[in-house]
C-alpha cells in the first residue's frame, strides 16, 4: 500500500480524457533488455517484553526507528514528512515506508539479478535488527499480527491512512484489519507491451492462488490458533470487494490497458488529495469525477494525472497493474522463503514457454470455481482442492517445475541463475507450510505465544 513519493512527471496536468489514462499505463512499457525485478516485502514489530504492538512516539517507537534507518541511509528520510512527523526512509531507488499499523515495508531498487535483491534485503534486516534490538523491539515475518487486537494498534500519523480509515473501513467487515494486522511479499514485474503486460495478468491472476498456498504463513488470530492456516487470504476477501481480490476481466480474451481502466474508473474513490489535504470522496467514482469535474465534497476541482495515480494505489487486487505487473497475494515469509517469491514469479512470467504452460493449469476453470479455490486456499493452503479435485500442492509441483525451466531460459538474458533461490519451496512442498510449522510451534511452546516470537522473528 506505499504511495508513489516519487510519482511520474505530469502529476499535476489536468485530465482532459480517458486518452491520458491509458497513457499511463502505455509510458511505463519497457524493452525487454530493461526488465527489472522489484520486491516488497513488510514486517510487523511487536515489544519483546509485551507482545503489543509498537507505537509511533517514544524511544521504543516508530519514529526512532526511521531515524536510526536514516542515518543509516544519510538522512534522506526528513524530505518526507506529514505533520513534522517522518514517514519515509529513501536511499537511492528503494524506501521504508509505514503501513498503517507500524508495519515496515522495504520497497527494494529493481534490479536485473534476484541475488541483488536478496543482498539489499540482507542488509536491510541486519541494520534493523541493530537498531531495535537495543530498544526491546522485534520484527516478524508473518502475513497477520498473531497477537493483540486491531483495536490495540496504534495508527501511524499519516493522513492517508486517516482518510483510508474512515472510507475504506464501513466497506468490509475486515477492512481495518487489512490495514492494521497484515504483512505481505509483493513482486513488481516489468512488461514490453500490452499484450505482454495482458499475458502475465492472466497467468498471474489463474494461478496466484495456488501460489498463496504455498507461502501460507497466518494461522494464529489473538495469541491463538485460527480455523485458517492462511488468515490474511480471508481477510483480503472480506474487505472491499469492489477493489479487492481476483478480477474476472484479467481471464478473459481482449483484456489490456482499456479494460483495467474502464474497472479502475468504476471503484469508488477513497479520497482525493490536494497538496498535503485528503479530501472526502464521498464514495464517487473517478468516473463521475471526470464527466461532472465536481468533488460532491468540495468546490470544483478538475482532476489531474496525480489524483489518477493516487486512485490506483487504492485499487487492492490480487494482480495489480500500475507502472509494473504487482503480484500481491503471498504472506510475508522469512528468508530464504521471501527470495523464493520473486524466482517463483519472474521464472512463470518472464519465460513465454512457461507462461503459457501456468496459464494451462487451471484455464478450464470457471471464474466462480477460481474464487471458490480461494477460500478452501485460505483454510487448508496446498490441500484445498480445485474444481477437478487436484489439490494446490499437486498444481504447485508442476508450477515449481515450470518456474525452474523459465528461471534457466532467463538466465540467458539477465546473466542472472536465480534457480537455486527456488530449493526453498521443494522443502515447503515435501514438509508442509510455515503455517503449519507454526502451529507445531506453539502446541511445542505449551501454547505460549512467546513459543511464536523465535518462530517468526527476522529483525
Amino acid at each position: 500500500m506505499s504511495l508513489d513519493l516519487k510519482g511520474p512527471a505530469g502529476l499535476l496536468e489536468p485530465i482532459r480524457g480517458r486518452d491520458q489514462l491509458l497513457e499511463y499505463f502505455r509510458g511505463a512499457e519497457k524493452p525487454r533488455s530493461d526488465f527489472r525485478v522489484g520486491v516488497e516485502h513488510e514486517k510487523i514489530g511487536v515489544v519483546e517484553e509485551t507482545l503489543a504492538a509498537v507505537p509511533y512516539y517514544g524511544e521504543a517507537g516508530i519514529r526512532t526507528i526511521l531515524d536510526a534507518l536514516a542515518r543509516d541511509a544519510g538522512g534522506m528520510q526528513h524530505q518526507h514528512k506529514e505533520n513534522g512527523q517522518p514517514i519515509a526512509v529513501l536511499s537511492n531507488d528503494a524506501s521504508v515506508t509505514l503501513e498503517p499499523g507500524g508495519q515496515l515495508e522495504l520497497s527494494g531498487a529493481p534490479t536485473r539479478s534476484q541475488h541483488e535483491a536478496a543482498a539489499e534485503i540482507a542488509r536491510h534486516i541486519w541494520v534493523l535488527e541493530r537498531e531495535s534490538k537495543k530498544r526491546g523491539i522485534c520484527w516478524l515475518a508473518a502475513g497477520y499480527r498473531p497477537f493483540g487486537t486491531r483495536d490495540e494498534v496504534p495508527w501511524m500519523p499519516k493522513g492517508r491512512y486517516a482518510a483510508m480509515r474512515k472510507s475504506l473501513g464501513p466497506r468490509g467487515r475486515l477492512a481495518l484489519d487489512m490495514m492494521l494486522m497484515t504483512a505481505t511479499v509483493q513482486t513488481n514485474l516489468d512488461f514490453s507491451d500490452e499484450r505482454d503486460m495482458a499475458e502475465k495478468a492472466r497467468t498471474s491472476t489463474a494461478i496466484s492462488p495456488v501460489v498463496t498456498a504455498m507461502f501460507a504463513n497466518s494461522p494464529i488470530v489473538a495469541g491463538k490458533p485460527s480455523s485458517f492456516l492462511d488468515f490474511r487470504y480471508q481477510v483480503w476477501r472480506e474487505c472491499d470487494p469492489a477493489r479487492c481480490g481476483l478480477l474476472e476481466p484479467m481471464l478473459q480474451d481482449g483484456f489490456g490497458y482499456e479494460a483495467y481502466t474502464e474497472w479502475a474508473l468504476d471503484v469508488p474513490m477513497l479520497f482525493v488529495r490536494r497538496g498535503a489535504e485528503y479530501l472526502d470522496s464521498q464514495g464517487q467514482t473517478f468516473r463521475d469525477w471526470m464527466r461532472s469535474g465536481r468533488l460532491r465534497s468540495a468546490e470544483i476541482l478538475e482532476p489531474l494525472m496525480g489524483n489518477w495515480v493516487d486512485h490506483l494505489t487504492t485499487l487492492f487486487p490480487e494482480v495489480r497493474i500500475k507502472g509494473v505487473v504487482e503480484l500481491r497475494g503471498a504472506d510475508v515469509v522469512p528468508p530464504p522463503y521471501l527470495h523464493a517469491l520473486s524466482a517463483l514469479w519472474v521464472g512463470l512470467l518472464y519465460d513465454v514457454q512457461a507462461r503459457g504452460a501456468a496459464w494451462e493449469l487451471t484455464r478450464r476453470w470457471s471464474f466462480a470455481e477460481l474464487v471458490d479455490f480461494q477460500g478452501e486456499v485460505a483454510r487448508k493452503a496446498l490441500d484445498a482442492r480445485g474444481p477437478d479435485r487436484r489439490t494446490a500442492r499437486e498444481i504447485a509441483r508442476t508450477v515449481l517445475s515450470l518456474a525452474r525451466e523459465g528461471l534457466g531460459r532467463w538466465a540467458q538474458e539477465s546473466g542472472d541463475d536465480a534457480r537455486d533461490l527456488l530449493d526453498p519451496l521443494e522443502d515447503i512442498l515435501d514438509k508442509g507450510t510455515l503455517a503449519e510449522r507454526a502451529l507445531a510451534a506453539f502446541r511445542e511452546g505449551s501454547e505460549d505465544p512467546r513459543a511464536l516470537l523465535s518462530f517468526w522473528k527476522i529483525a
